[in-house]
């Protein structure tokens, strides 16, 4: 039995695979991020949430956000194999799983848009260029974290019209010390930042909400996807919650920036099933 997990920073799928490749079960707990995290908060985390009956699996195969060196990799590990008794564990990037579900053993550019943003080349089998994503701070362009931090950026240096502002309070009954607090102290900022994006999307018909999504997928596309040396001869495919609630947007800014877009999924998970069950 194979244990297939997807994991992003708000929310981690976990889809259980018999010998034949059927599904038996699936469940959703919160994001794994072993940046953030030790072993032994992913272990509470797996206690309190996962919900499916505690079968020892002969392989997990988990693709998920934080991975950025063997270390990391080394505390994912240690915390699943210690919670689910096996030493079968292959832990890949989140990139790896988008280029996996989106192209499944053929080259191409596979990108990633929800809470965070990454991107890279794939040539069937391996990452081969990568544009560091660099974080929400530095960087995640066109991500969920940085529309939202330039959102409340404008709210809160009055930047956005009085009206929309007058919306945003009224779903977000918050104040500004609130809103700092959580960004500056809180445990997972990029979560809370990129917790406003419904915002976006619900009035993206309003020209100042449009220029603002509309210049982050101009900034991904120009600071990431440009430095690939087959940008403007392969499609660029898409996963992640952003590119799927946005895609309209994302489209018109590919073609400004003189790209084409090709595949766009909400989550990775579709592909990654057929991926490991040897038809992708």
């Amino acid at each position: 039995m194979k244990l297939i997990a997807d994991s992003g920073s708000t929310k981690t799928q976990w889809i259980f695979l018999t010998s034949d490749g059927e599904e038996k079960a699936r469940c959703v707990t919160k994001g794994i991020n072993p940046f953030f995290q030790q072993s032994s908060e992913i272990v509470e985390t797996l206690k309190n949430e996962f919900c499916m009956e505690h079968t020892r699996p002969a392989f997990i195969y988990y693709y998920g956000a934080g991975l950025a060196n063997q270390e990391k990799k080394q505390i994912l590990k240690e915390a699943l194999s210690g919670f689910f008794e096996t030493n079968h564990v292959y832990a890949e990037s989140d990139l790896m799983a988008a280029s996996r579900s989106l192209c499944g053993k053929n080259a191409g550019i596979a990108a990633i848009l929800g809470t965070g943003s990454n991107s890279c080349f794939y040539d069937g089998t391996h990452i081969t260029d990568n544009v560091s994503p660099l974080g929400y701070i530095l960087g995640d362009e066109g991500s969920g974290a940085v529309l939202g931090k330039k959102l409340v950026s404008d709210i809160l240096k009055n930047q956005f019209p009085q009206h929309l502002t007058k919306l945003f309070y009224e779903k977000y009954p918050l104040t500004s010390g609130q809103i700092v607090e959580q960004v500056y102290r809180g445990s997972f900022p990029n979560r809370f930042l990129a917790s406003f994006t419904p915002f976006l999307s619900k009035n993206i018909s309003e020209k100042p909400v449009y220029d603002l999504v509309f210049s982050s997928f101009m900034a991904f596309f120009k600071r990431n996807i440009s430095q690939y040396t087959f940008a403007h001869e392969l499609p660029v495919n898409f996963t992640g919650s952003i590119s799927w609630y946005f895609k309209d947007v994302l489209k018109e800014a590919a073609k400004e920036a003189g790209f084409t877009v090709g595949r766009i999924e909400p989550d990775p998970m579709p592909g990654l099933l057929k991926y490991h069950n040897g038809v992708a």
